[in-house]
């Protein structure tokens, strides 16, 4: 999982305000073909939306616009199913998820980033020191630095 629900990984008990996503992004990573299967079986206004009230939307490895190595800092979620079968989901660890809202920069992204940062869920030290690694150009990058870095000292000013 890349999306915002991801947070749900490391923090189960995350504060309502990052909880607030009806889907789950979800990139299938061992087989991204299937990224369309899951958007007709559980995506927008399938049965499964209609019965549980959120959905699920496959994506692929391009969405998530997160921090160089991002893949191998994944949180796996162990889960039971029927039958005693376990099955594991990764998710994308807290920093990385934080930068890769703040590279999609719309204004939700922003608020999503101060709430992780005012809730301590994130150290403000180890996003500034995976920014430089985020999938961006030049000018993207300096700007999402500096809007990051303006957006601790007003959230976290002794960070």
């Amino acid at each position: 999982m890349v999306g915002s629900q991801a947070i749900l990984a490391t923090f189960p008990d995350a504060p309502p305000t990052l909880l607030v996503s009806q889907d789950a992004d979800v990139y299938p990573r061992n087989h991204p073909e299937r990224a369309t299967a899951i958007d007709g079986n559980l995506g927008d206004g399938s049965a499964f939306h209609e019965a549980f009230g959120y959905y699920a939307h496959g994506v692929g490895p391009e969405t998530a616009k997160a921090p160089e190595g991002w893949e191998e800092r994944l949180v796996a979620v162990k889960v039971l199913l029927k039958r005693g079968r376990v099955v594991t989901g990764w998710c994308m660890d807290a920093h990385d998820l934080v930068l890769a809202k703040c590279a999609a920069g719309r204004d939700r992204d922003w608020r999503y980033a101060e709430d992780a940062i005012r809730e301590g869920l994130v150290e403000p030290s180890e996003l500034l020191r995976r920014a430089p690694g985020l999938p961006l150009a030049r000018a993207d990058l300096d700007y999402v630095s500096a809007m990051l870095e303006a957006l601790i000292q007003r959230v976290a000013p002794s960070a």
